[in-house]
């Protein structure tokens, strides 16, 4: 199915209404153009095409096919403010970042009681537009004692996609229930040795 976006030129100092976003077009060969879009026509696309997901793009009745690069959100309402369109050419390869989906079943997890860790949720990438998917798929079922891992290089991705990442690195690990509340414990004295030295060194400063 098609992804497509509506888009409108945006004036220079045009104030936007709240129902509209704003947004700039670039690419090369493509003179960076501001834009207005359609806020909840965007928010419901984006949902669904995230970025590795090539979208069509309607400006004025000229259509082409570009990523949604980077999204800025308030920081309060956690809304967005801001998006870049990256328009881009078929012919020559670009970068993105795709989704893993876990599937499968792990015995480590669930006979033996571990608990599932993910380090990673998304391939940094490089492929020509066209081998774009939007979502690469791990097997757990590999995760059959505790301890045992998943790494990049244990995957298998399309064809036409190029990791951009260390192949050796963790995806997911099935780990023993105390090496994990083991490491709780650590991060929060941790937390609370740093607010100590942060307490200490407010102190000193009122001395001076």
């Amino acid at each position: 199915m098609e992804l497509k976006l509506n888009a409108e030129i945006r004036e220079k100092n045009e104030k936007l209404a709240p129902t509209q976003l704003a947004a700039v077009l670039y690419g090369r060969g493509q003179e960076s153009l501001s834009l207005k879009l359609n806020y909840n026509e965007f928010d419901k696309l984006f949902a669904e095409a995230g970025e590795s997901n090539l979208i069509s793009l309607n400006l004025k009745g000229e259509k082409f096919p570009i990523l949604v690069k980077d999204l800025q959100r308030d920081v309060l309402k956690h809304n967005y403010i801001h998006v870049d369109l990256y328009k881009v050419n078929m012919k020559e390869k670009v970068k993105a970042e795709i989704p893993l989906e876990f599937a499968g079943e792990a015995k480590a997890i669930k006979e033996l009681g571990g608990i599932f860790i993910t380090n990673i949720g998304e391939l940094s990438v490089e492929c020509l537009p066209g081998d774009l998917v939007d979502h690469i798929e791990v097997d757990i079922s590999s995760l059959e004692a505790l301890g045992d891992a998943i790494r990049i290089e244990d995957i298998t991705v399309p064809k036409g996609i190029q990791i951009m990442q260390e192949l050796h690195e963790i995806i997911c690990v099935a780990e023993e229930p105390k090496k994990v509340e083991e490491k709780v414990v650590a991060e929060s004295a941790d937390t609370e040795e740093k607010k100590e030295d942060v307490k200490a060194e407010d102190k000193t400063e009122e001395n001076k």
